[in-house]
């Protein structure tokens, strides 16, 4: 048996903040809405926006759960623009990363769950 991706689920203490800042970044990576909280890209991975139940805490950098989520892109440019397209939009995009050879762009969203967006040289793998 072979399981693939197929979705994530992400909730948001501020559920509007979320969705703005959703809205501008996934049509710039190539996600498009399908309805409220629900985008799907090309490769059939959907992404789910909730609500977090009142009282949790904020995303933690080293805490338990999802540390981070990440979608590989084609070309170092392609990193470089992504960041100037989010800067200009108003959204924190942090300065690229240089991880062993490949560009990498943190994204964090109103919560503090970081989106990576990297462009890996030829045979290097997303994950050592």
């Amino acid at each position: 048996m072979i399981a693939k991706l197929d979705h994530l689920t992400i909730a948001s203490r501020d559920r509007a903040a979320a969705d703005r800042h959703y809205s501008v970044l996934l049509p710039l990576v190539g996600f498009a809405k399908v309805r409220d909280g629900i985008w799907k890209n090309a490769e059939g991975i959907y992404l789910q926006f909730i609500t977090a139940t009142e009282g949790t805490g904020p995303y933690e950098r080293y805490g338990a759960g999802v540390n981070h989520w990440g979608l590989s892109i084609e070309s170092p440019e392609e990193v470089e623009k992504l960041r100037a397209s989010l800067i200009a939009a108003g959204i924190d995009a942090q300065p690229i990363q240089d991880l062993h050879g490949a560009k990498a762009l943190f994204v964090p969203d109103p919560d503090g769950l970081r989106a990576e967006f990297t462009w890996y040289p030829d045979g290097m793998a997303p994950v050592g």
